[in-house]
């Protein structure tokens, strides 16, 4: 298989289930943030060490694919769904990122102050990773607007963005790197 299709040739691409759709509809640009939220998380991925957190963001990482397919997938069309189940996100997912936000701020000392982002590379590119997921949250919002999604994926980025948060003050505490208190 070739990496090259030249089907995108004049700015459009298919949908799952074939629709071609322009390169900057909602659709791409909301699966599109995703992806690259996923390619920020590989790069925070290559400066972190520790085990346990690596582990996180690696499961993150897979899940997005997820999310990327579920957003590529017009919803409820019964003709695909039957011939091709395509993962979609559920509730449990976004239960089991609330427990990890819950199992990294047992760890933490509360915050007082809002913090600038930084300190570490790992804890900088969870920082980052962070509003790339606010972003894609904003294009499911507007791609929501006008096509029937599933919702569970704004829920899904919008805790995933918290979590990326607690994770990238977990990576700094862990690493002995003092916050940054933000001084208005």
């Amino acid at each position: 298989m070739k990496i090259y299709t030249r089907t995108g040739d004049k700015g459009e691409t298919g949908l799952f289930g074939g629709e071609r759709v322009l390169k900057d509809s909602p659709y791409v640009e909301a699966y599109g943030t995703v992806d690259e939220l996923n390619s920020v998380l590989g790069i925070a991925v290559s400066f972190i060490t520790d085990t346990q957190i690596r582990n996180i963001l690696e499961n993150i990482q897979s899940e997005l694919f997820k999310v990327g397919a579920d957003l590529a997938t017009p919803f409820n069309q019964p003709k695909l769904e039957a011939r091709k189940p395509i993962p979609r996100i559920v509730p449990e997912q976004i239960t089991r990122l609330e427990e990890w936000i819950d199992q990294c701020e047992a760890e933490l000392i509360p915050l007082t102050h809002f913090i600038l982002p930084g300190g570490t590379p790992g804890a900088a590119y969870l920082h980052f990773a962070r509003t790339v997921s606010r972003r894609a949250e904003r294009r499911v919002v507007t791609l929501a607007q006008n096509h029937d999604i599933n919702k569970e994926i704004i829920k899904y980025l919008n805790r995933l963005s918290d979590l990326l948060f607690v994770l990238a003050r977990l990576v700094n505490q862990r690493a002995g790197q003092p916050e940054t208190i933000w001084e208005p």
